[in-house]
């Protein structure tokens, strides 16, 4: 098995930028910010939203996308989606979709969804407002309780048959852990955690990691399972925040946002929207 870069979908669904990527200084051609008089003139709210995102985006459907409807009916105006592939790094796609736009002509939006709610992050990207964390994310593993009773360190992984996606945090964790002592037994080929977690319900492995979303959404709460955070060190046990992202000076459109989002949490919205993927929300 090769081992999995630390890749652009570690950064985003696991740890935020770090301050190393700022030395990757961008030129500073911020797009004018969008006010919430300009939003409600013009009628729409623009979100860029991740493509193939699973249980927040897939197809036109999940969390992120109802969030995201919801929020434009508290400003009482129309949804566009902007649906975009992940770049190279979290700060790449502040600037594609956030502050400057893509070279290409694509963005930015008003609003990017499903951003760690990170100080490094926004001091590493001072033309971006980071606020409005609506959930926690965390690094998980689920396992099958009748071959793996008890999982407090990797130790009882070792010759057992584990799926994760190569190219993840939770795959990235696993490569590099104790040594390389899971390296071959690790199943890594998986496009993400929810196809990890299928496999583990098709019974062809005996565990597998991913975020926890991730594997909530599919295992739906089955007793014979267990989910539970990624016993090893390295692993961000109380996760991160998830949360919105608009340009620095659009402040009355993320007061305007927070103002909603915390009306959706208190109106029990956020729990059903969640419920939908199979997933209980927390605030975060």
């Amino acid at each position: 098995m090769r081992d999995a870069p630390w890749t652009r979908r570690a950064l985003l669904r696991g740890l935020a930028a770090t301050a190393a990527a700022t030395a990757l200084a961008t030129p500073m051609w911020p797009a004018s910010a969008t006010t919430l008089a300009q939003v409600r003139e013009r009628g729409t709210l623009r979100f860029a939203i991740y493509k193939d995102m699973p249980p927040f985006h897939v197809d036109g459907r999940g969390i992120d996308v109802d969030l995201a409807q919801a929020l434009a009916d508290a400003l009482q105006v129309k949804l566009a989606l902007m649906p975009f592939y992940a770049d190279d790094n979290m700060n790449d796609d502040l600037r594609n979709m956030v502050w400057k736009g893509h070279y290409l002509g694509y963005g930015p939006a008003d609003v990017l969804l499903h951003v760690p709610v990170d100080a490094p992050l926004m001091e590493a990207n001072p033309q971006v407002l980071l606020f409005g964390p609506y959930c926690r994310e965390r690094v998980a593993i689920a396992r099958r309780l009748q071959a793996l009773p008890r999982l407090d360190t990797l130790e009882p992984l070792t010759g057992q048959a584990v799926a994760v996606q190569g190219q993840s945090l939770a795959g990235w964790l696993l490569i590099g852990a104790n040594d390389g002592m899971l390296r071959e037994s690790l199943h890594t080929q998986w496009k993400d955690g929810t196809e990890a977690a299928q496999a583990l319900l098709r019974g062809e492995v005996v565990a597998a990691a991913g975020l926890a979303s991730e594997l909530e959404t599919v295992i739906r709460n089955d007793p014979r399972y267990a989910i539970t955070p990624l016993p090893m060190p390295r692993a961000p046990r109380d996760g991160w925040a998830v949360g919105l992202a608009v340009k620095r000076d659009s402040m009355d459109l993320a007061q305007a946002l927070t103002q909603a989002l915390t009306a959706l949490g208190q109106a029990g919205q956020l729990r059903e929207i969640f419920a939908r993927q199979h997933l209980e929300w927390h605030a975060a």
